[in-house]
């Protein structure tokens, strides 16, 4: 075998080219088969001399692990073969480099493309019961850089979890490491949430939460009981933020479980781009016309705001320029309908919030006597007063929200009659102001996310939080 310095190894059927990178116990090289494909690959070769039993059991797991999954989000293993020096793992090559490489040129990622950067990989793992363990930027991998796709690699330290395994081994890298790995407490699979929250950290603020200048420094930030504070700027939305401070809790019975984690809004699987958004987007279109010939201008915007949320990934995922061209053409026509169908909603919603604002002021006399119900009551007068205002929709749908989640516990409590009644109208009243901003904020991001696609000239940047899936 040619030592470190001399150059890569030879591998029969292949010839290795560029080292790649190289970590504790492998070295990786960019590879060509020799057969008439030329199929480029990557191949890790690891040198038996170097093994010692936890390195061959991590390779081994590897081996394991990856020969058992076909997933679009994770790195293939093609094949692995050994001669008398080393064991070599052949890989699929991703030619866009790691993601850690992409946030620093970058600097900082837009919050819509750190949003896609592994989730099916990780649910993918979670219903297998495989924990990876070493999560961190450099073992997502992105398939290229004209469109990238993100690949999850290096299984190394993965391990099929149970939830009543007790480990006390430290895997993995110290910057993404939970807190309980640290320490050497008992630990599970939301090891891996804790990981992914650092890592989202990075990519939104250009650098992880324990940046340090040394090992001592990064282990005393991480033993700290501190809450960890997220920076002001750039500033995230609401529920980016609240996803990350459940992520980086550092008591794991706290933490986000990886179920809620699924199905939080910030992460939304549902609208993932995938072979079927542009069936789904087309299913709930047919329903909004039905309903926009039925006179139902309400329930027409909202079934046109749905399917613009399905038109945007299915444009995302679409690769056929022309097909692309015949979608984008078609989202321009349901946005100009949703605009007239907005103008129609918001005239009778006017009426309704003028309805409701007479209503409330009688309800707020006959609630002298209950400051809980009166306190209420001025959150709902706020999110109003903040919803006339330009570019207030977001803030008066968290008033609203918190408004009607007072409210509704004060109707389960309030005894039969009058007040009630104008408390069951008044609860009534806020949902629909709620579903209605719901469906505003909803239809301008579609918008916004469509008209960015069929800009020119976009800026990198831009392009890749288009692009990004």
């Amino acid at each position: 075998m040619a030592g470190p310095g001399w150059g890569p190894p030879r591998l029969d059927g292949f010839i290795l080219t560029e080292r790649l990178g190289s970590g504790t116990y492998a070295t990786v090289y960019k590879a060509y088969a020799k057969k008439d494909t030329r199929e480029v690959v990557a191949i890790k070769c690891v040198a038996k001399k170097s093994l010692n039993k936890a390195s061959v059991e991590n390779l081994l797991t590897e081996i394991e692990i990856l020969k058992g999954i076909r997933h679009p989000h994770i790195v293939q293993l093609k094949d692995f073969q050994w001669d008398s020096d080393n064991i070599y793992l052949i890989m699929e090559f991703c030619a866009g480099g790691d993601l850690s490489r992409f946030i620093h040129t970058r600097r900082i990622l837009p919050e819509k493309v750190a949003r896609v950067f592994m989730q099916h990989a990780l649910q993918f793992l979670h219903e297998r019961s495989i924990s990876h363990l070493d999560l961190k930027p450099q073992n997502i991998l992105l398939s290229s850089l004209e469109k990238p796709h993100l690949k999850l690699a290096d299984f190394g330290f993965a391990q099929h979890m149970s939830p009543w395994d007790e480990k006390h081994v430290l895997r993995g890298s110290p910057l993404y490491m939970a807190p309980e790995m640290v320490c050497q407490r008992q630990y599970d699979a939301r090891v891996d949430l804790w990981s992914v929250g650092v890592i989202l950290y990075e990519a939104l603020f250009g650098q992880p939460p324990f940046a340090s200048r040394s090992f001592t420094e990064l282990e005393e930030k991480i033993r700290s009981n501190r809450v960890i504070e997220l920076p002001l700027r750039p500033p995230l939305s609401r529920d980016c933020r609240d996803l990350l401070q459940r992520l980086l809790e550092r008591d794991p019975s706290r933490r986000i479980s990886f179920e809620d984690f699924f199905a939080h809004p910030w992460v939304d699987l549902e609208h993932m781009p995938s072979g079927e958004s542009l069936a789904r987007a087309t299913a709930l279109v047919v329903q909004a016309v039905k309903k926009d010939q039925d006179g139902d201008a309400a329930a027409a915007l909202s079934l046109y705001c749905q399917a613009l949320d399905f038109f945007v990934p299915a444009l995302h995922y679409e690769v056929d320029a022309q097909r692309k061209e015949a979608i984008k053409a078609k989202v321009g026509q349901y946005v100009s309908r949703a605009e007239e169908l907005k103008v129609i909603v918001s005239s009778s919603n006017q009426a309704l919030l003028r309805q409701g604002t007479s209503a409330r002021d009688l309800l707020r006399e006959m609630a002298r006597d209950k400051p809980r119900l009166l306190a209420a009551l001025e959150v709902a007068s706020a999110a109003t007063a903040k919803e006339e205002e330009a570019g207030g929709e977001q803030d008066a749908l968290g008033l609203y929200q918190h408004g009607l989640g007072e409210l509704l516990v004060l109707l389960a409590a309030e005894p039969p009659g009058r007040r009630r009644e104008l408390l069951h109208t008044e609860v009534q009243n806020l949902m629909a102001r709620a579903e209605y901003l719901k469906e505003q904020v909803k239809m301008r991001e579609s918008r916004w996310a469509a008209e960015t696609l069929d800009k020119e000239g976009l800026s990198e940047s831009v392009r890749s939080s288009c692009t990004l899936q």
